[in-house]
């Protein structure tokens, strides 16, 4: 399926400019979509939009939007007022800034996008720009208008052409003080280096094929094993966790520093008879024949007589 931009203008440094395009990065994948319906008739929901108020049906290209300035007071707002507002984002992305790339915390990255050349007129400037991006090692800053929100753009190589992240504001983003109190804990050092040696064995390159939705595909197999008219095998619940009470214990234990118990103890040396000899061994036991004589049946139990209580 051909990718359609969702935004067309030029990027511009300083007096360069190349016209681009930007694409999302993700795609809404098949994934498993229900819809609502009704049990008796088997057929699905069809959603109607109505007046709150007088419950007339109303078509949506005759909608507009508004603004609530109080309550159940509307502004109303059209195209043209929406355009009015433009600013030079809107269809140019003026690079403004560069920055060190470890300098953005992952926390602050939104959505991701592609940003390719648009035509054949100034792809040797958008691969130029690209090129010189790549080797001072930063991260370019520029700002772009997406569903009418002014976004700030993080612009970075990816393969060979640029990937570009929207960045979350400040405001955006909860403030983490009232889960993060700030009073560290003394740790053991010892502890430390074990769990540093742990992670250092469990390290490994990254795999997006190592990322699988498991809940989607055991939400597969129910609905291909129900419309097969057959069940589906529950998984294994996972052991409850309980509470690591010695830390130390539990890391020396996934390292696998602890020696495991023998299987078997070894037998106890006899100690040798009379005369310098030693002890005959044990012989093994014979096996259990099965009795053919059936077991007695056990008595029945004879219920107890409650005795009387003791006058004080």
């Amino acid at each position: 399926m051909a990718l359609r931009p969702i935004w067309r203008g030029h990027l511009r440094l300083a007096l360069v400019t190349c016209p681009v395009a930007l694409y999302t990065a993700k795609h809404d994948r098949n994934a498993i979509r229900f819809h609502f319906i009704n049990p008796k008739t088997g057929h699905r929901i069809r959603s109607v939009t109505v007046d709150a108020e007088t419950d007339e049906e109303v078509s949506r290209r005759d909608l507009v939007r508004g603004y609530e300035f109080q309550k159940d007071q509307y502004l109303l707002l059209t195209d043209d007022d929406l355009s009015s507002v433009k600013v030079e984002s809107s269809s140019t992305m003026n690079v403004e800034k560069f920055v060190e790339a470890g300098s953005i915390d992952p926390i602050y990255y939104d959505t991701a996008y592609y940003l390719a050349p648009d035509g054949e007129v100034g792809r040797d400037v958008y691969f130029v720009l690209r090129e010189a991006i790549r080797r001072t090692g930063g991260v370019a800053l520029s700002r772009v208008v997406i569903s009418q929100r002014e976004r700030t753009i993080a612009l970075r190589p990816y393969g060979e052409g640029i990937a570009a992240h929207t960045l979350s504001e400040q405001q955006d983003l909860n403030d983490v003080r009232q889960l993060f109190d700030g009073d560290a804990i003394k740790v053991d050092e010892e502890m430390v280096k074990l769990a540093a040696e742990l992670i250092k064995r469990q390290t490994s390159p990254y795999q997006p094929a190592d990322i699988e939705d498991r809940y989607e595909r055991r939400l597969r197999e129910m609905i291909q094993a129900k419309l097969k008219g057959e069940g589906i095998t529950q998984e294994a619940a996972e052991p409850a966790q309980s509470n690591v009470i010695d830390l130390m214990a539990a890391l020396k234990r996934s390292l696998g520093s602890d020696t495991e118990a023998p299987a078997a103890a070894a037998p106890a040396n006899k100690k040798p008879a009379r005369g310098g000899k030693p002890a005959p061994a044990d012989k093994p036991a014979p096996p259990a024949q099965r009795s053919k004589v059936a077991a007695p049946t056990a008595p029945a139990k004879t219920p107890a007589t409650k005795r009387p209580r003791k006058r004080a």
